[in-house]
């Protein structure tokens, strides 16, 4: 038995942001790019608390060369008066105590935003330096601190200021972070995101590193918001468009049906994207639900025996952004995902249905474009529930109703077993070959498969290719059945990843023109009706070698022209021989295997869904009608080879 004491010496006090530097992650979601991103998107969020109370209307962000990042705005500046308890300036306060600030009651914000109040003092604590100005009262205040530990007493500079304001300078903490390169395109897209949440504001953008510019100015707020998730959509009307306060609280909403099928709700509370959902958005779906049938049975466009309306059916095409702003928001989880209040559901849903009502009868030509596009979905949703019922009784027997062209594995074991999805039957023999037929499954798709991004799902599901791969993977697809109260809940249709039978999908390709177009669709198939595959890390693009070198009795393969180079440069003046993999089909099947299949030696990349806004839009981009923007995002990222990190 231990015979150690347990006395209150061993309990460790970590004072101030001490315990922010030594458990970071329970600040921050991580040390990596996305943490990094948070400690910046903190200082911005004091900026736009500003711009919320009505103080602000201009934030310049630039990213310098060394890596460290400076916020500027023009609001109240940060108090510096000696704080009544804690006898330091409030400016020290703020930036040194975690829960400090004038969120919590203290009158300086009705609504606010920030990581549960941790948060520019989490910024502090995680730089390896921070600077800040204050430029209030005709005068300009300076502090700087060092790993959360303030270096000097705030100070008074030299000359007078005849504009209020604060600039926070800091440079990310090596010791803390994996990486201090900022990702420009993360930051500028939330930048972009609240121009448009909070309009009139101006927000600058620039990149010293890269010399890369951007201005984030939108007067037309959360209506221009969805003007621009559209913008490539075919869009039906102009936005619908409604702002309305009550209980102290904020509602607004706008909507924009396209030509599409898929639909797109953002939801916000404070400024914070509430990716999953929560109250507000349980509201606003049952609302415009209950609306939209109440208006298509009063038009007599739904007679008495016709069923109602489904959630899917109405929202099919439906762009939509609603933002709250609400005095005590309580979120679930660290990073306030999901809002929780109970009793903004019913507020929206009653701020909403009087908002929509009113326009849909006013507005009788778009709503009964609403109303035909609707009972549309509802045919189309029907006759794909027949149709995912065949195929899910088809595979419902362990093996027995596989598809005939799938080569399957000895192993029943899903988290050991891999299925290959290869292009064609002609790379189909090679791979049969090379694989390991313990575990690996081999299953060919013939041609493109249909892209599900232009069609409705009942089409879908029609198509041979798209229904065999189904089948094999076992999951089923995502099909909700009306719960009565206007949404869905599951039924014995629905994607259920538990059935998963193989825990690694790996697309295997060939690198050119029509082997990327076909990757891209069936990761389109994946997106849209078994996301959960691609969020559990299920999905995987296998990398094949472009070159194999042959030099004595050895042989080695290179992924690009790049190592290649390097190869050939330390092969010197011995001999060797190249030869250059126009597609999977030239490769014998020992090379595929070597390079491609064998666990120990291949090369893959995981899918990864890091923001469904640029999902969606990337998607549409890639897989919708308009061919414009398609080509102009093909020509900027034809060479990153990232890509595929969707």
């Amino acid at each position: 038995m231990p015979t150690q004491k347990y006395t209150a010496r061993e309990i460790r006090v970590l004072k101030g942001l001490e315990a922010v530097r030594k458990r970071p992650a329970m600040f921050v979601s991580s040390t990596g790019p996305r943490g990094l991103y948070q400690i910046t998107e903190e200082v911005v969020a004091n900026s736009i608390d500003e711009v919320l109370a009505g103080y602000c209307d201009r934030i310049d962000l630039t990213i310098r060369k060394d890596n460290s990042i400076t916020v500027v705005d023009n609001g109240r500046g940060i108090p510096v008066d000696i704080h009544p308890e804690e006898k330091r300036p409030g400016l020290e306060v703020v930036m040194t105590t975690l829960h400090a600030g004038s969120k919590f009651g203290g009158g300086g914000y009705k609504v606010s935003g920030g990581l549960h109040g941790v948060g520019v003092s989490c910024t502090n604590a995680l730089s390896e330096w921070l600077e800040v100005e204050v430029r209030r009262d005709g005068k300009r205040y300076y502090q700087r601190y060092q790993r959360g530990v303030a270096k000097c007493k705030l100070k008074v500079l030299p000359g007078k200021s005849k504009t209020t304001g604060t600039t926070v300078r800091f440079l990310p903490d090596a010791q803390i972070f994996e990486t201090l390169e900022s990702n420009y395109n993360d930051i500028a897209r939330r930048l972009r995101e609240l121009s448009y949440l909070n309009a009139g504001v101006k927000i600058n953008l620039r990149d010293e590193r890269t010399g890369q510019e951007e201005v984030f100015h939108h007067k037309g707020g959360i209506a221009a918001f969805v003007q621009y998730l559209n913008e490539n959509k075919g869009p039906l009307h102009k936005p619908i468009c409604f702002s309305r306060e009550r209980e102290d609280t904020i509602v607004q909403l706008a909507i924009q049906y396209n030509q599409g099928y898929q639909d797109n709700v953002l939801s916000y509370a404070n400024n914070i994207a509430t990716i999953e959902g929560g109250t507000h958005v349980s509201g606003f779906k049952k609302a415009a639900t209950r609306v939209v049938n109440a208006y298509a049975r009063k038009q007599g466009l739904l007679k008495e025996k016709d069923k109602n309306l489904e959630g899917d059916d109405v929202r099919e095409g439906m762009t939509a952004v609603i933002s709250v702003q609400l005095l005590r928001p309580q979120f679930e989880g660290q990073t306030k995902s999901k809002l929780g209040n109970t009793e903004i559901e019913g507020l929206v849903d009653s701020i909403v249905g009087e908002g929509l009502g009113e326009f849909l009868d006013e507005s009788p030509t778009i709503a009964r474009r609403i109303v035909d596009k609707a009972t549309t979905a509802q045919r189309a949703r029907e006759a794909a529930r027949k149709q995912a019922e065949l195929i899910r009784r088809k595979s419902a027997l362990d093996g027995a109703g596989l598809p005939t062209k799938l080569h399957d594995c000895a192993s029943r074991n899903p988290a050991e077993c891999e299925l290959f999805v290869v292009e064609g039957d002609s790379a189909l023999g090679a791979a049969v070959q090379a694989r390991d037929s313990r575990y690996q499954a081999i299953i060919p798709i013939r041609g493109k498969i249909i892209n599900v991004w232009k069609h409705r799902l009942d089409k879908v599901l029609n198509n041979e290719e798209v229904s065999k791969l189904i089948m094999a993977l076992g999951t089923g697809i995502r099909i909700l059945e009306g719960n009565g109260n206007g949404e869905q809940a599951d039924n014995g249709d629905s994607f259920k990843l538990e059935k998963l039978r193989y825990h690694k999908i790996i697309i295997l390709a060939d690198a050119d023109v029509d082997g990327k177009h076909i990757r891209t669709l069936v990761l389109t198939l994946l997106f849209r009706y078994m996301r959960p595959l691609i969020e559990q890390g299920h999905v995987y693009i296998a990398l094949p070698p472009l070159f194999r070198v042959q030099h004595g009795s050895d042989t080695e393969y290179c992924m690009d022209e790049k190592e290649l180079d390097e190869l050939v440069k330390k092969l010197g003046r011995r001999k060797f021989r190249v030869t250059r993999f126009k597609g999977l089909a030239e490769m014998q099947a020992e090379d595929l295997g070597d390079t491609t299949m064998n666990p120990e030696r291949r090369h893959m990349r995981r899918v990864e869904i890091s923001d469904a806004l640029e999902a969606d839009r990337v998607f549409n981009i890639l897989m919708g009608d308009n061919v414009e923007p398609r080509k102009q995002f093909i020509a900027e990222h034809a060479k990153d080879v990232r890509f595929l990190d969707i």
